[in-house]
Formats: C-alpha cells, structure tokens, sequence
C-alpha cells in the first residue's frame, strides 16, 4: 500500500492469489478429512436367529453404509473373516 492509502494493481493480485492459495489449503483439509482411511473401517455382522441379516461398514462410531450379505461384496468379506476365525 502506498503512503496516502491507495492500492496499487500489483498489491491487489498478490492479495488475491494468498486468498485462493488459502481458500485452496482449506479444500484440500477437508477432502482429506472426508476421505475414508482404510485402516479405521470396520465390519460388524448383524445377526437375527442365528443367520447374518446385515453387515454394517463402520468408520470409528459412524456407520457409513449396509451391505446385503447375500451380494458379492458381502460374500468376500464373510469369506475374509470365516478363514480368520
């Protein structure tokens, strides 16, 4: 800024560009910290009389989706565990 306060066109894009250099960190943030850590998924089997209803993906306490354990997907993670076991 010059001495009797005006801004000159050069100051004005620097302000510009720290914003969005800014506004770009902040994205970045928060996409990573939406983004599912592999490590912190879990599953857990939803049992009704003796047969799994359900397998629930869960991140820490938040469940994040169902899966039908008939499906493919649900198939290859009761195969995972029943070997493990």
């Amino acid at each position: 800024m010059s001495e009797n306060g005006t801004v000159t066109a050069s100051e004005e894009n620097n302000s510009a560009s720290v914003e969005a250099t800014n506004t770009e960190n902040t994205e970045n943030t928060e996409n990573t910290e939406n983004a599912v850590n592999p490590e912190d998924v879990s599953y857990h089997a939803v049992e009704k009389d003796g047969n799994i209803t359900a397998i629930w993906e869960m991140q820490g306490r938040r469940h994040i989706r169902t899966i039908d354990p008939r499906s493919n997907e649900g198939k290859q993670i009761l195969a995972l565990f029943e070997t493990a076991a």
